[in-house]
């Protein structure tokens, strides 16, 4: 059995030779003679999947927690508005649960999201309902007016204010409603489908005031009415304005007289036209959004909010990540024979194709038991004066290039950095034996 050699007692001078030329890492010193076991068994430890996990599981799940908690929130704040008048939407701010009590009185509904759709679908048995006319540029707003005039059918604008009246109702002015919170208004007219109705939620948004003829004005606010019907220049025909959309939501129609009311400003004809317009019908000055960047749309409070996540991840990465300090020497827990630890650090240096530190660390080794053999100080061992004229003496054959072997040029290929080692060997030897 191999007695297990204490890694503090250097190898042999062609072991050393060997192990030093085959292996030191670029940039790195020599380590003391405890320290290559340490260095071989921490290198030749295996990153397994496990090994990974363990490292990083602390910041991959603070990842993923941030990750969700931001999904959460922007599930929660984007899904507010999610289908907002959409008669298909069963979301409280969505429209199907009048959509489906129309449907119950034998009025069928169809969405539309172009003007072009909207006009081609008007007709005297059609009403024609615009959920938000102030996002319709003027050739959409011309095309909607001339179907409004032609079509002897009842046209609902929801909302409109100074930007589509001109183009939908002339002579109609708007003005917000200043009441704020007094949403639900009285309909203070003789219209029958206010009548019926009752109270309802018409304030909040718009009043407004006309010039137009036999115009009927129903839930005032302020002396002005929410709600306007404007008769149409075609016979049967009329044009209502509402000022708020909010009797057609989900969470407001079972309020006050809500549902009646939209019933039957919706409920006149056996066919409605929902038009919900699309991008592609905004205004050009609107239409810039369309060539935005994703980054561009998303909302300033989201920027902030990722800014937050992403410091929140750097701080996680810093708390969990790896400490890295000076190198520090320690007791094995176990002896590795002096051999082991050689080869193993040949391997490492061999790998990293260092035949420039390898050369030095060579040469600097010998020069030191060179000096201690012929009597030269330790610090002058490095001193090319001092070391070479000594060690010359104490040779017999005169062929040796000293300094060129003890202080010369970095060797081109493993061939030559063999050699050298083997020089600095017989060179050891012959300055030892004489």
């Amino acid at each position: 059995m191999t007695r297990p050699q204490d890694p503090s007692v250097p190898p042999a001078p062609a072991a050393t030779a060997w192990a030093e030329a085959s292996a030191a890492a670029p940039g790195t010193d020599a380590a003391p003679a405890g320290a290559p076991a340490a260095a071989a068994a921490t290198a030749a430890a295996p990153l397994t999947p496990g090994v990974l996990w363990t490292r990083a599981r602390g910041f991959l799940i603070a990842l993923a927690l941030l990750l969700t908690a931001g999904l959460v929130l922007a599930a929660m704040n984007s899904g507010a508005r999610h289908g907002y008048l959409d008669p298909r939407s069963a979301d409280p701010f969505g429209s199907r649960a009048v959509a489906e009590l129309l449907k119950d009185h034998g009025v069928d509904t169809r969405v539309v999201t172009t003007a072009d759709a909207a006009a081609d679908a008007a007709g005297p048995d059609t009403t024609l309902l615009v959920t938000d006319p102030d996002r319709l540029e003027d050739s959409r707003l011309r095309a909607i007016r001339s179907a409004m005039d032609l079509s002897g059918g009842r046209t609902v604008l929801l909302a409109p204010s100074t930007l589509s009246l001109p183009a939908l109702a002339p002579g109609t002015r708007s003005r917000p409603d200043g009441h704020g919170e007094e949403t639900d208004l009285d309909p203070g007219c003789a219209l029958p489908a206010a009548a019926s109705a009752g109270r309802a939620t018409t304030g909040g948004g718009y009043h407004y005031t006309t010039n137009t003829p036999k115009a009927t004005a129903c839930y005032p606010s302020d002396g002005h009415p929410t709600l306007l019907v404007l008769p149409s220049s075609t016979r049967g025909g009329d044009t209502v304005l509402m000022g708020s959309e909010r009797i057609f939501l989900n969470n407001a129609l079972a309020k006050e007289g809500n549902a009646s009311l939209a019933l039957q400003l919706l409920g006149t004809r056996p066919h409605l036209v929902w038009y919900m317009p699309s991008l592609a019908d905004s205004d050009p000055d609107d239409a810039e959004a369309q060539d935005k960047s994703f980054l561009e749309l998303i909302p300033a409070g989201w920027s902030w909010a990722l800014l937050q996540l992403f410091l929140a991840a750097a701080v996680a990465a810093l708390w969990r990540a790896r400490r890295l300090g000076p190198l520090v020497t320690e007791r094995l827990p176990v002896l590795v024979p002096a051999s082991e630890a050689t080869q193993g650090r040949a391997r490492l240096y061999h790998k990293a194709g260092a035949r420039d530190r390898a050369a030095t660390v060579l040469r600097a080794a010998s020069r030191e038991r060179l000096a201690a053999l012929v009597g030269v100080p330790a610090s002058q061992a490095h001193d090319p004066v001092s070391l070479v004229p000594a060690v010359s003496a104490r040779l017999t054959d005169g062929s040796h290039d000293l300094h060129s072997l003890l202080f010369g040029t970095t060797p081109t290929n493993d061939a030559a950095l063999i050699a050298l080692a083997d020089q600095l060997d017989a060179l050891e030897r012959e300055v030892r034996s004489s």
